[in-house]
């Protein structure tokens, strides 16, 4: 009887481990969403070209010694 205990409680534990990672996807997945329906947007208002300036390397990082 013991033994059934523990693998329900272990069934029980992996199935909400399985929610909450699922939670997780869709969270990530709908931020990506929107920040794709961001960028479209910006993109069809021509606010944020993928033509704008370029920053060289050498502004980039600081000098080593």
């Amino acid at each position: 009887m013991f033994q059934h205990e523990l693998q329900q409680q272990y069934a029980a534990e992996l199935m909400r481990r399985a929610a909450a990672e699922r939670l997780v996807r869709q969270a990530a997945k709908a931020r990506r969403a929107a920040r794709r329906a961001g960028r479209r947007a910006a993109r069809a208002s021509g606010e944020n070209t993928p033509e704008g300036p370029v920053s060289s390397l050498r502004n980039r990082f600081a000098r080593a010694a």
